[in-house]
């Protein structure tokens, strides 16, 4: 533990990651990478990361490019590097460059996988590498006139080998290459393998490593978490993007339309990106899922621990009222959570007065590091939307700090006298709650 981090701060981190831990083991990750991390030096940093994800039970299965390399070969045995609609053309000679190049990289790639030296993150590490002919391919053919000759695409993934070695504890490491069963070698994007190997295998995740930092918005913002509907907006829409986003957003579209269910576009210039990524809320990228993450339902027994959670903090600082575990259990039918990625990060109770045609709103709460995303809005809106359900006709919440939050979404304050008579008989006059009123 660093000399500048706390024992408090440590554990609270630590506690932090171990949701995440528990999700991940046993799931198929695929995660890609150019042939850049390679030549830049920076691939020592990323087998730390692959060996902490291999010993926490994840199913691994690396995909690598050599783009950098096949240039530089071509370059020293003066052939001319042809694309056509942004396809490299390989023929013969370019194969044998291809197939040079590739291949050095798997080596280096390989040997830097099987370090284990004393001291480091990779110590005592036991990551075995397997590879094979797992890529059937085909030619992608005559395109406009242009014979890409030896340039395929992925015909087959073979799933029940793949499978076979990471049952074994393996970490599978595909090269940008396919075979067809008449014996040919083709040229592959590393797009293309890592996509359809994660489809084939219907992986928990596909992560691309790239050079920014993943989608922005039109201010420039990064946008953390786009659903495949928005993520085709993006690609359709005026504003330009850049080019790894433009060639790699696609593939999360395509992935998340076949079942892969994330897809996360990441920084390769970020250090430890695969781990702030995965084992954080925040993220550093852009995460593609299918639809959104965000469930609004009704709280179930096996919420209880996750509200308290929630509560908690709230209640230690004397913003919410302490509820024992018991009262909770009792009252859970009166409340709402909010999840996000299955992790309730809000929620909020309603306690109707038929009566009166009135209900409080309490226990309204947002996890810390989820607030100012209009989560705590979402929750109310929904309760109202609940109240009126139950031709309710107002809402009350007591409150002695978050006056000004309420006032801000139509509250107004009102006097303890106004509360239904059974609230009233209630009231802490110790504490002095304020109360607020809106009509609905």
């Amino acid at each position: 533990m660093p000399a500048t981090t706390s024992p408090a701060d440590f554990v609270a981190w630590f506690r932090s990651v171990a949701p995440y831990i528990n999700a991940f083991r046993g799931k198929t990750f695929v995660i890609a990478f150019g042939g850049e991390v390679v030549a830049d030096g920076k691939f020592v940093e990323l087998t730390h990361d692959f060996n902490l994800l291999a010993a926490l039970g994840i199913r691994l299965v690396l995909v690598h490019g050599a783009r950098p390399q096949i240039e530089q070969h071509l370059a020293k045995n003066n052939l001319d590097d042809t694309y056509h609609l942004g396809i490299r053309m390989t023929d013969a000679e370019t194969m044998q460059c291809v197939k040079e190049a590739v291949g050095r990289v798997r080596v280096e790639i390989e040997a830097l996988l099987s370090m284990g030296l004393a001291n480091s993150p990779m110590a005592n590490a036991d990551i075995r590498v397997a590879g094979g002919n797992f890529i059937t391919a085909q030619p992608i053919g005559v395109i406009n006139g242009m014979d890409l000759q030896h340039t395929g695409s992925v015909r087959k993934v073979d799933v029940a080998a793949l499978n076979d070695r990471m049952e074994f504890g393996e970490v599978v490491l595909l090269s940008p290459l396919g075979y067809s069963p008449t014996g040919e070698v083709f040229n592959l994007t590393l797009e293309d393998v890592a996509t359809a190997t994660a489809i084939a295998l219907d992986a928990d995740k596909l992560v691309f490593l790239m050079d920014t930092d993943g989608v922005t918005g039109k201010k420039g913002e990064l946008l953390k978490e786009l659903t495949v509907a928005q993520a085709q907006e993006a690609l359709t829409g005026k504003r330009k993007l850049s080019d790894d986003v433009s060639l790699f957003l696609p593939c999360a579209i395509r992935a998340c339309e076949a079942g892969v269910a994330r897809t996360h576009l990441i920084s390769r210039h970020t250090y430890g990106a695969v781990l702030q990524e995965l084992f954080s809320d925040e993220g550093i990228g852009t995460m593609v899922v299918e639809s959104t993450l965000n469930t609004l339902r009704e709280a179930t027994i096996d919420d209880i621990g996750g509200i308290i959670e929630l509560l908690r903090p709230l209640e230690e600082s004397g913003i919410l009222v302490r509820r024992s575990r018991e009262l909770l259990e009792r009252e859970i039918d009166r409340f709402t959570v909010l999840e996000h990625d299955h992790r309730i990060i809000g929620c909020a109770a309603l306690y109707p007065f038929p009566d009166e045609a009135a209900a409080e709103l309490a226990c309204l709460a947002v996890d810390t590091q989820c607030r100012d995303r209009g989560y705590g809005e979402a929750l109310l809106n929904h309760m109202i939307s609940v109240a009126k359900m139950q031709e309710l006709k107002k809402l009350f919440v007591l409150t002695t700090r978050t006056a000004h939050w309420f006032i801000e979404r139509g509250f107004k304050e009102s006097d303890v006298a106004e509360l239904p008579a059974q609230k009233k008989s209630l009231y802490n006059y110790q504490r002095k709650s304020k109360v607020f009123v809106r009509k609905i």
